[in-house]
């Protein structure tokens, strides 16, 4: 090999090199090493090749926000992280000033005839 090979060689080794370093900084990351791979809501377990699937959620929505002690961080699946953003976005629209797309509250109550039902039993 020739020396400029090796050294081009050498060159991207050290750069990869750094480039892992500043990712393991990154918020991602460290939650990882700190918490188990596992999703905070549905309890799925993640490992080797599916652990891309296990994503960090800023509990406060804040993604600039990212205490060393990882109190800001949640670890979830893709599925899970999803859903608890869209959740965000309907109480959102939901709350907005003015706000007509305020949606009816549930209407069955399956409980109701509960008291007479079990009165015929006795």
């Amino acid at each position: 090999m020739a020396k400029s090979d090796s050294s081009k060689l050498d060159q991207v080794v050290a750069d990869a090199r750094r480039a892992s370093e500043q990712r393991e900084q990154g918020y991602r990351e460290q939650a990882l090493k700190m918490y188990p791979h596992v999703c905070g809501r549905c309890g799925r377990e993640f490992s080797g090749k599916n652990l891309r699937e296990l994503t960090v959620h800023h509990r406060d929505h804040n993604h600039d926000n990212n205490p060393p002690d990882g109190s800001n961080w949640e670890l979830l699946c893709l599925y899970c992280h999803d859903n608890e953003h869209q959740r965000q976005l309907e109480a959102q629209q939901g709350t907005g000033s003015g706000s007509s797309n305020k949606t009816a509250g549930a209407t069955y109550n399956p409980f109701a005839d509960l008291k007479s039902l079990l009165d015929d039993k006795k």
